[in-house]
């Protein structure tokens, strides 16, 4: 995810050049979980349905902000129930392989510079986008995405984990990676509360590679530890 002229960040240039070869330049930090990117964004998504659940809240529109090639628009769509995905990013070079790869009746996608709304989603979801927007940016794209939901609307936001040495070690490893900024989740909260939202709550996910997958059902009781290799922000809009 990138922009020169938006709230997002890093040249779109950047991603444009890994749109065609971004799963492989991915999978080169990934190889030491033993795991492919659509395990995790299965397992994103599966964990944020459940949380949506337990809220008593139904997906409807969902926009899904930074959505770079659009692997996570069959899953929003399949296990979130999501009744429409709009997928934003800087990138065209990327939404363009979104559009070939995963368009669909319910999924659209458009670059963030086109995109304009305001109340108009019922869920907005993120992944691996804010460590690439510059810290002084990071206000204006959390703005849009509140901008965009309807009152009592959720956002939940994925970031990696800064106190997981494993994922500073695979994210240094991959190209686009290797200068991002990530953010503690302190930090998240901050973030997103100064926007309007309030804060639901903060998961930790990703604990065990592959080689110990015997033990991942341990992981809904440590959610609450900092361990796993990434964490999701859940928030609400008043």
């Amino acid at each position: 995810m990138s922009s020169e002229d938006s709230p997002q960040t890093t040249p779109d240039a950047e991603f444009d050049a890994f749109a065609e070869d971004y799963d492989a330049a991915l999978d080169r930090g990934l190889a030491l979980t033993g795991e492919s990117k659509t395990f995790f964004a299965e397992g994103r998504v599966k964990w944020l349905a459940g949380c949506l659940r337990k809220a008593g809240h139904t997906p409807g529109r969902c926009l899904d902000f930074g959505c770079g090639t659009g692997t996570a628009a069959p899953f929003l769509l399949d296990l979130l129930g999501a009744e429409s995905i709009t997928g934003i990013d800087p990138s065209e070079d990327s939404l363009q392989v979104a559009r070939r790869d995963h368009g669909s009746t319910g999924a659209d996608y458009t670059t963030t510079a086109d995109f304009a709304a305001e109340a108009e989603f019922d869920s907005a979801y993120c992944n691996g986008v804010f460590h690439h927007i510059p810290p002084a940016d990071r206000p204006g794209a959390v703005a849009q995405v509140f901008t965009a939901l309807r009152p009592g609307g959720y956002f939940s936001l994925w970031e990696n984990n800064p106190w997981n040495p494993v994922t500073r070690f695979m994210m240094s490893r991959v190209p686009f990676d290797k200068d991002a900024i990530l953010l503690w989740p302190g930090e998240t909260r901050r973030l997103l509360r100064a926007a309007g939202f309030e804060i639901c709550r903060t998961d930790f996910a990703f604990i065990f590679p592959a080689a110990l997958s015997a033990l991942r059902r341990l992981e809904p009781a440590l959610c609450k530890f900092p361990l796993g290799g990434q964490y999701q922000v859940l928030a609400r809009k008043p």
